[in-house]
């Protein structure tokens, strides 16, 4: 699980990083809402912890630029910000969850993890990825009015990914990193005829590709 923490306390950083990386998350630090906004629209996380009070664009404005863009990534404030007001617009701008500064790093943890427990509860579960068109996670198929399409493990694993994205972005290096194993030598044909065959499913214009960058869920 990959991690994007906006904190500008750099000690404070340090620590919550070191932390969680211990507990084996892959975490990057930046330390003003400008930088955040700029790594976000390159890169892709599980998950965004973000302080509010910090330089240039402030983590409120933050989330209401992702969320003005539709980019649904589960997000924690952790903030000394502790008034009802302040509470109440964090979960207003899209918020999952609100932490109050000093707080207990096993604290962390625990919301972190039933945070992204319920992100992923889907992965059992039928999701209507495009309209009269289910995915199977448990299965590892896809049901249409044409029939039931069983996929290939990659397959199942790139359109998780492609999904869980949709509407961004999802650049060539990060398909290779979660699709393949660390074993396993990637190929950008096999890639390409994993995304024919989801296409052929789901639509054509269901995964778009952008060009010398990776492809888009829409």
């Amino acid at each position: 699980m990959k991690i994007l923490y906006l904190e500008d306390d750099i000690n404070l950083s340090n620590t919550v990083c070191e932390y969680l990386e211990d507990e084996g998350f892959v975490v990057e630090a930046v330390y003003d809402g400008e930088d955040a906004l700029n790594t976000l629209y390159h890169k892709n996380y599980d998950l965004l912890l973000f302080d509010v009070t910090v330089p240039n664009v402030s983590g409120f404005e933050v989330l209401k630029l992702l969320r003005d863009q539709n980019i649904k990534t589960p997000t924690i404030f952790i903030t000394s910000l502790s008034t009802i007001d302040d509470l109440s617009y964090g979960y207003e701008l899209g918020a999952d969850d609100y932490i109050k500064k000093p707080f207990v790093l096993k604290e962390l943890l625990f919301r972190i993890k039933a945070l992204l427990k319920r992100e992923y509860k889907s992965d059992s579960e039928m999701i209507e990825i495009v309209p009269k068109v289910f995915f199977d996670m448990g299965k590892n198929s896809i049901k249409s009015d044409d029939g039931i399409f069983e996929l290939s493990q990659k397959e199942v694993e790139l359109l998780k990914l492609l999904y869980k994205n949709k509407g961004q972005c999802v650049l060539f290096e990060e398909i290779y990193e979660n699709v393949w194993s660390f074993s396993e030598t990637h190929s950008e044909q096999s890639l390409r005829t994993y995304i024919k065959n989801l296409r052929k499913i789901l639509g054509k214009e269901s995964i778009q590709s952008i060009k010398k960058r990776g492809y888009i869920f829409v």
